[in-house]
């Protein structure tokens, strides 16, 4: 059997190959499960390992020469289809884990029809999923992986020495993150200084959140970008390094609340009849609530990294990397 040669190891086709690799196997692991909906921690595995992909071919460019079938959009096509199943996963796993313990039983005949409307949603986009990832396409994103494993082509800068290039490489997504217009949402400026109000009340934070929804979510997705490439390079940076990486994943789990709670609002909505928009008003008033409670604890991340000393440590982190002990 032919064996692959990978570059050596200091180089930027090395990590690269390394990340392509293990994400897509991940991919593969879960296909079989997630196809014929065996679990649904199988369909979010599947996801993740999706998603990691896309960002490793992102994150990877300059050192990738890969096939058109495999390229970035294709991908994204795929982890767009597993993610709408998996949403309406989250949500059934909020409401009956979360929300209907607390409901009265005045309540309970209405969340029933949430939960029909539901399971009508979720059999569409299982079909959708299925077809999917039967269809050509998906295949072909396969089999083009699959070839470019075995047989890599790397880009013209894929021998530079890893060391060298990873500022490069990581503050481009850095300053991405930080440059996000989310993180003034309700900050108020004054001669360029940003002052955060910490006593918001619960109607201005839901108006707030009306109309900077999609913002903050933005962000969300961003944060979960940034720490998806910076994890695949612990091994360069020291414990400052890690203290960012969990305050990526803090950002994204606070504002992946915040919008976990407007989805499901809206997702009430849309499967109670319209005339009766005061249907479930606990379940309503919990999920104000959780999203009070996820804004809070968004806002010391926020204040943090609107300190330009935040800002300046975390380039300079990036800006000196270690001897890798790979």
């Amino acid at each position: 059997m032919e064996k692959t040669v990978l570059p050596p190891a200091h180089t930027l086709a090395h990590w690269a190959y390394l990340a392509i690799d293990k994400h897509f196997q991940k991919i593969l692991k879960h296909e079989e499960d997630v196809l014929k909906d065996r679990d649904p921690e199988a369909l979010h595995q599947m996801r993740v390992g999706m998603r990691r992909l896309r960002s490793a071919v992102t994150g990877f460019a300059p050192a990738l020469d890969l096939p058109k079938a495999a390229q970035e959009k294709k991908i994204a096509q795929i982890a767009r289809i597993l993610g709408a199943l998996r949403d309406l996963d989250v949500l059934k796993e909020a409401l009956q884990n979360e929300y209907q313990p607390v409901l009265p039983h005045s309540e309970q005949k209405s969340l029933k029809t949430v939960f029909d409307y539901l399971e009508q949603e979720r059999k569409v986009a299982l079909s959708e999923m299925q077809s999917a990832l039967e269809h050509k396409s998906y295949q072909n994103l396969k089999q083009a992986v699959k070839k470019w494993l075995k047989h890599p082509n790397y880009g013209e800068l894929a021998q530079l020495p890893i060391r060298d290039v990873l500022p490069d490489l990581l503050l481009p997504l850095v300053s991405q993150l930080l440059l996000h217009p989310a993180w003034l949402v309700g900050v108020e400026s004054t001669a360029g200084e940003f002052h955060i109000s910490n006593s918001l009340s619960e109607d201005t934070v839901k108006e707030l959140l009306a109309a900077k929804g999609d913002v903050l979510h933005s962000l969300r997705k961003q944060a979960k970008r940034s720490r998806y490439q910076l994890e695949l390079f612990t091994d360069f940076y020291g414990p400052n390094y890690g203290i960012y990486l969990e305050d990526f994943q803090q950002i994204q789990k606070a504002l992946g609340n915040i919008q976990d709670t407007v989805v499901l609002a809206e997702f009430l909505t849309n499967a109670l009849d319209s005339k009766n928009k005061n249907q479930l008003p606990t379940l309503r008033d919990k999920l104000a609530q959780t999203t009070y409670q996820a804004w809070q604890e968004w806002q010391p991340l926020q204040q943090k990294y609107l300190l330009p000393e935040t800002r300046q440590a975390l380039h300079l982190e990036l800006l000196k990397p270690i001897s890798s002990s790979s």
